[in-house]
């Protein structure tokens, strides 16, 4: 990993503030795109049970969603660019090729190791947004530092505090972190289904109904609490004026930025 990370510090140009962008030629796509929307949205709702149940520590719930982040990726990064993604993305880097295939084999293979991290670099925060126009999806996902808005739910975590408490004050925080968790959990449960509405299943809902939608999904821990944000979001209608015949990098577009202006303070963009 070191070696890639000395390759991303002299290409992270390349790749910030970008998104991929995905064509949709046909029902069949859509139903690709529908389909694994369904399953982050089944992730939602099972970490929302993992948050509920006392008897699971917040770690195992933060291992299990980045476990399914990680697996996620590293699909993709496959279906893409091989077993040999690696080399595909290093040789992008290296400016050994300039195509689409190692252009999104070096975003998800860097979005890959940096989720990797996550669990004991706690100032990153992981922020996707994912959008559904007439032709095409732009996925866009970056690892920005900052705080996150008061609009987020927060919970503690009684495995990630660092100062010592009498037995006393250990029954109390941890009551505090399950009441927490509880609160989150809610919050998870009523707003999962955003992803849902925005990609609908195009076999039972009419295209005029599904030409547009989209989610932004933002979460990050500062010490021993946590805090997330799952809202809907609309794509700009205006966005795009041509159809994509391949997937590739696009600028992450206005409705991200608008997200971070609104949801993020003090951001600075990693990824």
């Amino acid at each position: 990993m070191t070696d890639w990370r000395e390759r991303m510090e002299s290409g992270s140009e390349i790749l910030r503030h970008q998104a991929v962008r995905i064509p949709l030629p046909d029902v069949d796509a859509e139903r690709s795109v529908h389909d694994n929307m369904m399953r982050i949205a089944a992730a939602g709702e099972r970490k929302s049970k993992l948050l509920d149940d006392p008897d699971v520590p917040l770690t195992e719930v933060y291992e299990d969603e980045l476990a399914e982040m990680r697996q996620s990726f590293k699909h993709r990064l496959q279906q893409v660019a091989g077993e040999d993604y690696y080399d595909v993305a290093t040789a992008y880097l290296d400016g050994e090729r300039d195509d689409w295939i190692g252009a999104l084999a070096a975003y998800y293979l860097d979005c890959y190791y940096r989720l990797q991290e996550r669990y004991t670099v706690d100032e990153h925060i992981f922020f996707l947004v994912i959008l559904r126009y007439p032709e095409c999806i732009t996925v866009n996902l970056s690892f920005p530092t900052g705080e996150i808005s008061s609009d987020a739910v927060r919970y503690e975590s009684a495995k990630h505090v660092e100062s010592e408490l009498d037995e006393h004050d250990q029954k109390q925080f941890y009551a505090d972190c399950q009441y927490s968790q509880h609160k989150a959990a809610e919050y998870l449960r009523e707003n999962v289904d955003c992803i849902r509405e925005a990609f609908p299943d195009p076999e039972t809902t009419l295209f005029k109904q599904r030409r547009y939608g989209g989610f932004v999904h933002i979460t990050g821990r500062q010490g021993a609490t946590f805090a997330e944000i799952l809202e809907s979001l609309s794509p700009n209608p205006d966005r795009f004026d041509d159809e994509a015949s391949t997937p590739g990098l696009v600028s992450e577009g206005s409705e991200a930025k608008r997200a971070k202006q609104e949801f993020l303070t003090d951001a600075k963009i990693v990824l």
